[in-house]
């Protein structure tokens, strides 16, 4: 049980290099010697835990998604007891936005694996592709509810809207990183956005 414990070990602590890597510098930075620098280890190391690239990249994409998803349930959690579809995607919406040091850190390494999937498609495969559709699709199943309760202009496209949504935060996102817009800001537009969005007047 230790040996399989160390191995975990061991592959977080190169995943997560590479992260710090994309974070910082871009992963066009993040070349396999240079993340066993990163990560306080020799190059064969990185070798035998992933033996190309792809693998690495695959491997830390999943660890950064999963960091996301805790990030959201947390909000979620905090929004209250029992959730509200509008509850639900307000928390996830607030949650994406880059309004404090982990969600920057977030949002800057997706925008690093963004850049490498427009520069090479086939660096990461359909892995990378598939995390905004399960986003949106879970956002859509919130819209969905908060239509039939009647919360929800009965007109909007819950697929449609949800894209909308994403694609807006996205943005806004881009606009708090390049320093156009405060962390308050773009919280102030999402929330205006929503209570459009909810009025069913």
């Amino acid at each position: 049980m230790s040996a399989q414990v160390d191995h975990e070990e061991r592959r977080r602590q190169i995943t997560e290099a590479l992260l710090r890597i994309a974070d910082t510098q871009g992963l066009q930075a993040a070349s396999m010697r240079a993340v066993a620098a990163e990560a306080g280890v020799s190059l064969r190391l990185v070798q035998y835990y992933f033996t190309t690239k792809e693998g690495l990249l695959l491997d830390a994409l999943t660890r950064l998604r999963t960091q996301l998803q805790a990030r959201m349930e947390r909000w979620v959690r905090e929004a209250g007891t029992p959730p509200t579809p509008r509850g639900t995607v307000t928390a996830i919406l607030s949650s994406i936005l880059p309004t404090d040091p982990e969600s920057r850190r977030i949002t800057r390494t997706y925008a690093a694996y963004y850049t490498l999937v427009l520069n090479d498609p086939a660096a990461v495969g359909e892995r990378a592709a598939a995390e905004p559709d399960l986003l949106e699709g879970f956002l859509a199943k919130q819209l969905q509810a908060a239509q039939e309760a009647g919360l929800l202009r009965p007109r909007r496209d819950p697929a449609r809207t949800a894209a909308g949504l994403l694609a807006m935060v996205n943005g806004l996102g881009s606009s708090v990183l390049a320093g156009q817009r405060t962390g308050e800001d773009v919280q102030a537009i999402l929330d205006d956005h929503l209570d459009d969005l909810f009025d069913r007047t």
